[in-house]
């Protein structure tokens, strides 16, 4: 593996586990010392996480891009349809030995896991139904909405409430492609979607103070 991509991707779970804070701000010479490498890997490393939405350049330096409420509500959008479309797929062409994978997967979430754990997995269960559908678009699309939504996904895992309302959405998800059920899955889906953003935005609104206070940058009307 490059240099780059050591960079990129170290840097890349810094800011997805907000070690590095949204809004924090950053510059070459101190990544050039952390990461113990010149500044042609370091801005190409920028530059992948500027496109992925994680960073953006504020003049000569860069900081981490803010959590954006707006942001959000339009990646909701565009998810919709997306988890719609993968699921009715994986109905018709996910075989049991797959879903008896992604069933354990979901079992391996118990409450004295870590909540990085839960983390994880609440990612790979919506990009491995995408797998099953067979659809290497919708993996991709779905897989760059999920590391958009990682941050706010994070603050949101924080709750047992919020894990377990989302683990039990996903286990009916899961329970109906199962079953062949396409109409009820792509219902239980979009349902999912709109309920997971409404909590994220709903748990982001309520605490906005106080992640402020802890340096988090929020931004989005409210």
């Amino acid at each position: 593996m490059s240099q780059m991509l050591l960079i990129h991707d170290q840097l890349r779970e810094m800011i997805l586990s907000l070690d590095l804070g949204p809004g924090e701000r950053l510059t070459e010479r101190w990544l050039e010392g952390r990461f113990q490498s010149s500044r042609t890997p370091v801005r190409a490393a920028l530059a992948r996480l500027e496109g992925e939405g994680l960073v953006q350049r504020d003049g000569r330096n860069w900081t981490v891009a803010p959590i954006d409420l707006g942001e959000i509500e339009a990646l909701a959008e565009f998810r919709e349809p997306l988890e719609v479309t993968a699921v009715r797929l994986a109905c018709a062409r996910a075989a049991p030995p797959d879903l008896d994978a992604i069933e354990e997967m979901l079992n391996a979430c118990r409450p004295e896991v870590p909540r990085e754990e839960w983390h994880k997995v609440g990612t790979d269960f919506h990009v491995e139904i995408a797998r099953l559908s067979g659809n290497k678009f919708l993996v991709t699309a779905i897989e760059a909405v999920m590391i958009r939504l990682s941050r706010a996904r994070w603050l949101e895992v924080w709750t047992e409430s919020s894990r377990e309302q989302a683990w039990s959405e996903h286990r009916r998800i899961l329970g109906y492609i199962r079953s062949g059920q396409s109409e009820e899955a792509a219902r239980e889906a979009s349902a999912h979607v709109r309920d997971t953003r409404d909590r994220l935005l709903r748990s982001l609104n309520a605490d906005r103070r106080g992640l402020r206070a802890r340096g988090f940058a929020i931004v989005g009307a409210r």
